[in-house]
């Protein structure tokens, strides 16, 4: 028979003899895969085992752990060798579900019934020595498809009811069925080619879940775990999940008085006063870096009439994340976006192309319902400000525009230190609004600009606003964690939608086009960014406690209060510690409220009219004169 043509990413073509898998491709043609292939993606979008048989000439992508679906791959793998030895310890446990999550305490999680057994996490150990020990097997992973009726029989003799519900509920003829050694599960694929090759794993939480999510269904256990394909990035991945907990912005906001949370309001922020002087520095700064850019700031209202939101189109495709109120027998909805307060103010004027464009910046307070069990610190909440901006332009300005905006972002992520960045375009979303023409237009628009500023980006399908396609900026934190945060969109259709117009220089009237902006995206979420990503240890010019005023005893109070009240009228946000406690304990106290600054007042800087201080995170202790002490200020600032 002939042979088949396999054609490589990079072009090139080798030949695999017919009725090959591509287990013996790699083997035969590319033997550096050989531990490193997970699957094969081929060239009509299927994702297939490496024991996968081509029958026809074909392109193909192999899939590592480098690539987003191998690792969906891998850790789908793993989920089965949990299930695995999960039922050599518990024969009687049954399987309902095991798959790949995103965001959660692991990689993975299978949904078990234990029966009448009360799983602890003292039980993760003795799983996971289980787990070791069918990689150490280095079993074949095999895939066979039966009807499915042949498949409910086969799982009604196993026992296992919720296999059998799983696919009396499937439409389709026939059902994939997947195993390793003497047992087998319920699976589309693909998987790993053997047990063995998930070498790295750690099962990290035990929580309890409802069958198929329904709080009228029995409660299962759920067991979450992580994999990968070597010890060392389990490792490194350990050290970074312990590092973040150390970091938790609830567990600093908390340490810090920054925030809290009450129970009379749910998901509701209060900001306690350093949490205020933090949101307002952040504030003050994106208010004087939009100035710099001609910006013009506005303040919308918080309650508008619901007939707003039916003409943004709101109304159809986000009804159900707002909140309503009756006023004089009228239905009017809390804002959710500030967008369609700005087109009002846009259109309470007549513009000509000369004011063109118009940008105009608005702090603004909005609120969604968001879930109880979503809501998350300051990173889920149900009310926050964005740092919004919306800019109205003619179409030959928009690419200038949205190329000025990308610059903006980035100036003001490297002002915190950020300085790694992961950019998407995200695309039409199937709730949507507008014609074709228009999200084609937008969508080139940022495709061009991303390439005119050099700037490599991958593609969201799917995930752009229902008003237009967006630009998402990732932001990558000190422990390599990507946080999408600033936003550029572009809207044809809200400009439509309330008549908005302007006079172009041929005297008649056209339409803007209107593009919506964020940086940080919300100051909260922004803000428990930076607490993680600092640690709380902020840079002065941010940090709430800049300077901390320490006395070693009760007759220095007098000098103490003289420098205090001297950096006060500097501009400097300082506390003072006249308490009549060791010097020792002071010291630490500071340590723990992370002051930028600790200032030590003793007998020596009294009579010689100095400062002794110590910077944060470091031991020795500096002394300088008082003015030296400000050039030192000046230029940490």
């Amino acid at each position: 028979m002939a042979a088949i043509t396999i054609t490589l990413p990079d072009g090139s073509s080798k030949e695999l003899e017919s009725g090959k898998s591509f287990s013996d491709f790699i083997q035969a043609q590319l033997p550096f895969l050989k531990e490193k292939a997970l699957a094969v993606v081929l060239s009509d979008g299927r994702t297939v085992d490496l024991s996968f048989i081509p029958q026809a000439n074909t392109t193909v992508k192999f899939l590592t752990f480098d690539d987003v679906e191998g690792k969906e791959v891998f850790h789908h793998s793993s989920a089965h060798l949990l299930g695995m030895a999960v039922q050599r310890l518990w024969p009687e446990a049954r399987l309902t579900v095991g798959p790949v999550i995103e965001n959660g305490p692991g990689f993975f999680f299978y949904d078990i019934d234990f029966g009448s057994t009360i799983l602890t996490p003292e039980d993760l150990p003795k799983i996971e020595a289980e787990m070791a020990k069918i990689v150490k097997e280095d079993l074949v992973v095999k895939r066979w498809e039966l009807s499915k009726e042949e498949a409910i029989e086969k799982f009604k003799k196993e026992n296992e009811p919720y296999k059998v519900e799983l696919i009396q509920g499937f439409d389709s003829a026939s059902v994939s069925l997947y195993g390793q050694g003497e047992w087998y599960d319920l699976c589309r694929g693909p998987h790993v080619a053997r047990t063995g090759q998930l070498k790295a794993f750690k099962l990290t939480a035990i929580s309890g879940a409802y069958w198929k999510g329904d709080s009228k269904n029995k409660q299962l256990t759920r067991i979450y775990g992580v994999s990968f394909p070597t010890k060392k990035q389990l490792d490194e991945y350990i050290f970074l999940i312990e590092e973040a907990k150390k970091r938790d912005h609830r567990k600093l906001g908390k340490e810090l008085d920054l925030f809290s949370f009450q129970d009379e309001a749910p998901g509701f922020p209060f900001w306690h006063p350093k949490g205020t002087v933090l949101w307002n520095t952040l504030a003050s700064y994106i208010r004087e870096e939009c100035f710099r850019r001609s910006y013009q700031e506005i303040k919308t209202p918080a309650i508008l009439n619901s007939s707003l939101w039916k003409k943004s189109g709101h109304w159809d495709n986000f009804k159900e994340n707002m909140y309503f109120t009756d006023i004089d027998e009228s239905e009017f909805a809390v804002k959710p976006m500030n967008c369609p307060g700005c087109c009002l103010i846009y259109k309470y004027h007549m513009h000509s192309y000369r004011e063109l464009p118009l940008r105009f910046m608005e702090l603004g307070n909005v609120h969604r319902h968001e879930m109880s069990g979503v809501l998350h610190g300051l990173f889920r909440v149900r009310a926050f400000t964005q740092d919004d901006a919306h800019i109205y332009a003619p179409l030959d300005k928009v690419e200038s525009e949205v190329e000025d905006i990308i610059d903006f972002t980035f100036d003001v992520y490297k002002k915190f230190g950020f300085t790694e960045f992961k950019t998407f375009i995200a695309t039409r979303p199937e709730k949507s609004q507008g014609s074709d023409e228009d999200w084609n237009l937008a969508t080139q628009a940022l495709h061009d600009a991303l390439k005119k500023k050099g700037i490599e980006y991958g593609i969201k399908e799917g995930d752009g606003a229902f008003y237009g396609p967006k630009i998402e900026f990732n932001i990558k934190d000190s422990l390599g964690r990507l946080w999408q945060c600033g936003t550029v969109q572009i809207d044809f259709s809200m400009p439509s939608r309330f008549e908005l117009d302007f006079t172009a220089s041929d005297g008649k009237k056209h339409a803007p086009v209107m593009i919506h902006r964020a940086i940080y995206g919300s100051l909260e979420r922004f803000i428990g960014i930076l607490i993680e990503h600092f640690e709380g240890k902020f840079p002065l010019w941010l940090n709430p406690t800049q300077i901390r005023v320490l006395t070693v005893a009760e007759v220095h109070n007098d000098y103490a209060k003289e420098v205090y009240q001297d950096l006060v009228m500097q501009g400097f946000r300082v506390e003072i510690d006249l308490r009549n406690e060791k010097i020792g304990s002071k010291i630490r106290d500071s340590i723990l409220k992370r002051s930028s600054y600790t200032l030590i007042l003793g007998d020596k800087e009294k009579e010689a009219g100095s400062i002794s201080f110590r910077r944060m995170g470091e031991e020795k202790t500096e002394t300088v004169s008082r003015d030296g002490f400000l050039s030192v200020l000046k230029g940490d600032l």
